[in-house]
């Protein structure tokens, strides 16, 4: 097995992981830390050193909440379990998985950025253990990156000081990292012509900017979206993260450095303590994400969706079944009609209509008819544009039942089957759902091989077909607690949100 192997830097040394046959690299230094002048500036090249570098623990996580702290948090009893892991701005390393046995094997590659909303998360979390999409002969690199203030804080100074950076410091992050994989892969025995870079609600949202932005074009040969939308949506409107113009956002910045860190310029808070600043932010209730900047992003990634600009590759996305319902929150008639109004404007009355045969034909409640998947309909609007582009398209839904709680579907509850973590996880999953994760797992790592995530199970026989989306054939596989094709025509009310979101 390839234990041993040579980056730009110097030499790395691996381990064999749980299943022997792979090899695990973590926390290889892809950028130099990010403390003092280096804070909010674009990613610099790490320094080189002598000798082996012993490649065994992953690195600190990026600055952030404290995962884990609240015990009572939704995510801390899935995968946050562990306030104690090492956090400071020496964060951005990568972790490799890798089943090459030479340098000569030429594996395809997927690069995996993560969720968390653009403020927290980080690239070794539990869910996101490498070995079985390695088993699969694919190699697995996991990327960190600066989030919220310390990813995506706007100034003025950082602007005049680096006019092709001013901005999006964990993207830029994101696209280092990536460029390293393609100048190093090769040595831990990968394909660096055939790489998937994929990721899951901010890490799905990544990977919209990194299709959007003319920067990232060229460094990767396919795309996976998991639960981040992908258009924005009219009826009803989608505010739960308004894009504000690059000018306000540096006038936040501003606001930030004087009233929550009591300093006037950069130079004086990049003198600060990182805790301090995270401290603050938090404190605040501000929050920073990717902005237009005019040079790593030019069009947000829906915008680019929707005027033909998006990078054309082979593209999967999809989303799960529980996630981000947008409706009202009351039972009360009158209630629900007024959210109706105010969401959907013109096309109220006949919403409500169209909801209402609805409820009756399916003895549903009239809140619950009423009520939409922001996320599916982000994907479903998005993939309907798109086809009519022509692009090659896959489309899926996640909803199995879940066990341990009444979550269902969970935004993230699909991470523990695509990677097939399943054992890590607290849930009591039975068979079938093992089964269903060992077939996400083949889909997702076929489709990186060869852009098509056909083939067979692990006993030799074919999976279901994943028909392409398609102006003729617009539909998606569903991971249910059996897999299929779901041919469902669409109902009235789903050829209506088609319709008004247009």
């Amino acid at each position: 097995m390839l234990r041993v192997t040579k980056t730009e830097n110097g030499m790395v040394k691996g381990f064999p992981g749980t299943d022997a046959r792979i090899t695990v690299f973590k926390g290889i230094p892809f950028a130099a830390p990010t403390c003092g002048d280096n804070r909010w500036r674009a990613p610099q090249p790490p320094k080189s050193w002598e000798g082996v570098r012993e490649c065994y623990e992953f690195g600190p996580i990026t600055m952030q909440a404290v995962p884990g702290k609240n015990p009572d948090a939704f995510y801390s009893k899935e995968w946050h379990v562990d306030p104690e892991v090492p956090m400071n701005e020496d964060g951005l390393r990568l972790n490799i998985w890798t089943p090459a046995k030479s340098v000569e094997d030429k594996l395809p590659v997927m690069v995996w950025f993560f969720g968390g909303g653009f403020r927290e998360g980080y690239a070794w979390e539990m869910e996101f253990d490498g070995e079985r999409i390695a088993h699969r002969g694919v190699i697995l690199v996991s990327v960190a990156y600066r989030v919220n203030v310390f990813g995506f804080l706007c100034h003025p100074e950082l602007t005049a000081e680096d006019p092709e950076h001013p901005t999006n410091f964990g993207m830029l992050d994101q696209l280092a990292g990536l460029k390293w994989v393609e100048r190093n892969i090769e040595n831990f025995g990968g394909d660096p012509k055939n790489i998937t870079i994929f990721g899951q609600s901010a890490g799905g949202g990544s990977v919209w900017n990194h299709l959007a932005s003319p920067q990232s074009r060229g460094h990767y040969q396919k795309a996976i979206v998991e639960s981040a939308g992908g258009a924005t949506l009219k009826h009803p409107a989608d505010n739960r993260r308004r894009q504000v113009g690059f000018a306000e956002a540096e006038q936040m910045g501003v606001r930030f450095l004087k009233e929550c860190l009591g300093v006037d310029t950069i130079a004086e808070a990049r003198k600060l303590d990182a805790q301090f600043v995270e401290d603050k932010c938090l404190e605040s209730g501000m929050m920073f994400w990717p902005q237009i900047d005019g040079k790593f992003l030019t069009v947000s990634g829906p915008d680019a969706v929707a005027n033909g600009t998006l990078n054309n590759v082979p593209l999967m996305t999809g989303n799960t079944t529980d996630e981000f319902p947008s409706g009202p929150r009351s039972d009360d008639e009158a209630e629900i009609e007024q959210w109706v109004r105010d969401s959907f404007g013109e096309y109220a009355d006949e919403y409500l209509d169209i909801c209402r045969r609805q409820a009756a034909k399916t003895g549903e409640s009239l809140k619950k008819a009423v009520t939409i998947g922001s996320f599916e309909w982000g994907a479903r609007v998005a993939l309907d544009m798109l086809a009519e582009q022509g692009r090659d398209l896959h489309y899926y839904v996640f909803g199995p039942t879940i066990p341990g709680d009444d979550a269902g579907a969970f935004h993230s509850s699909d991470l523990w089957f695509e990677f097939e973590t399943l054992m890590k996880c607290w849930r009591p999953f039975d068979g079938h759902h093992f089964d269903v994760a060992r077939k996400m797992c083949n889909y997702w790592t076929n489709f990186a091989k060869n852009g098509d995530p056909n083939g067979n199970d692990a006993d030799g026989t074919p999976m279901p077909t994943w028909e392409k989306f398609t102006t003729d054939n617009k539909f998606g596989i569903f991971f249910g607690d059996e897999v299929y094709m779901n041919k469902a025509e669409p109902t009235e009310k789903e050829k209506f949100l088609l319709r008004i979101n247009r």
